[in-house]
């Protein structure tokens, strides 16, 4: 009898700038899969005035070395009346790759160093309780608790020496596979 063959997952991921149009319909997609459909938390889609501002960050899957899927997003972006301070926003990884544990880190990574390249001074994120022991073992520090849609957030910095400025975000850098336990 034959075993059934697992699904093809990639082991190389980029985590970088959305910039094809694919990329960026890539991320919008998987935003409304996790924030609308997943969680419930919007209806019908996420999309809100910080999109007009925002850089979007992609994690793309690769089949033989060239982008396949956009698995993985955030966004960020710098607040207009407080410059230096960049705000990160949208953090989702698709379902089927929530135990590869490189991939929420490195869009925390590429979203802080990016920001601190363009002259971020103090970054910061609204984070759903379950995942701010991830950001806190990022270095991030939680600076208060605070109800959002529906769900307890920790509003979060992250401690900018541990994120050295990134100088070409739109190439990214390149995270492999890794399990999370």
């Amino acid at each position: 009898m034959f075993e059934p063959v697992p699904a093809y997952r990639s082991s190389h991921f980029r985590i970088k700038f959305a910039t094809a149009p694919w990329e960026r319909a890539g991320t919008a997609s998987l935003r409304r899969q996790v924030f609308c459909a997943e969680q419930g938390i919007f209806e019908g889609v996420d999309r809100d005035a910080v999109d007009a501002v925002a850089i979007p960050i992609c994690a793309l899957s690769t089949l033989g070395g060239a982008p396949d899927a956009v698995v993985g997003t955030v966004r960020i972006h710098e607040t207009a009346d407080r410059p230096g301070e960049w705000w990160g926003s949208r953090l989702a990884v698709a379902r089927d790759y929530r135990r590869v544990g490189a991939l929420g880190a490195g869009l925390i990574h590429v979203a802080v160093a990016s920001a601190h390249a363009r002259g971020c001074t103090r970054f910061l994120a609204h984070v759903q309780s379950a995942n701010a022991p991830l950001f806190q073992a990022l270095h991030w520090t939680s600076l208060a608790e605070v109800e959002l849609y529906g769900r307890v957030h920790h509003l979060m910095q992250a401690d900018l020496a541990h994120y050295p400025p990134m100088a070409d975000p739109e190439r990214g850098l390149v995270t492999l596979l890794r399990r999370a336990a």
